[in-house]
């Protein structure tokens, strides 16, 4: 008996809907919106990084690697990597922050990896590389040194 009842119900549940469906009623129930799924959250970005360790170790195995520093001119001129590259794009927040890494995108042709030397290495290099890869640049190819040149812990690699 139970069965039948609950068959019952589902019948006329699966009719309703079907019904209510085929109106030709432009205007969805109230209880669409409930049901309609939320949008998918965007994907969390993550971002690869080298190490003070692995960068030192880099250069002094002569790997083929572009470091591109976008720290300001005066923190440039304090204190960077010798053989980096400057853009002076930090902090990669206006269309002429940008400007100045587009400036440089032909310098970035090639599969070599291009490890990002901002001040602190987070929210200035996280959008640097989102503004390379929106031009182009393959992500696999992209890095953050990690901690920045803040806390670059190799003077004898510093450009005197």
């Amino acid at each position: 008996m139970f069965r039948k009842l609950m068959m019952s119900l589902l019948v006329l549940t699966l009719a309703a809907a079907a019904t209510a469906c085929s109106s030709g009623n432009a205007e969805a129930p109230a209880s669409a919106a409930a049901e309609t799924p939320a949008p998918a959250a965007a994907e969390e970005k993550t971002y690869q990084y080298y190490t003070a360790e692995q960068t030192k170790a880099a250069i002094e195995n002569n790997a083929e690697i572009i470091l591109l520093d976008i720290q300001v001119e005066d923190e440039w001129n304090a204190h960077h990597i010798e053989g980096a590259v400057p853009t002076y794009a930090y902090p990669v927040k206006t269309p002429e922050d940008e400007a100045k890494l587009a400036a440089i995108l032909p310098d970035l042709a090639g599969e070599q990896p291009i490890i990002v030397i901002c001040p602190g290495g987070a929210g200035g290099a996280t959008r640097s590389i989102d503004y390379l890869m929106a031009q182009g640049v393959a992500p696999e190819r992209l890095f953050i040194l990690e901690n920045g040149q803040s806390k670059w812990p190799y003077e004898e690699l510093l450009a005197k």
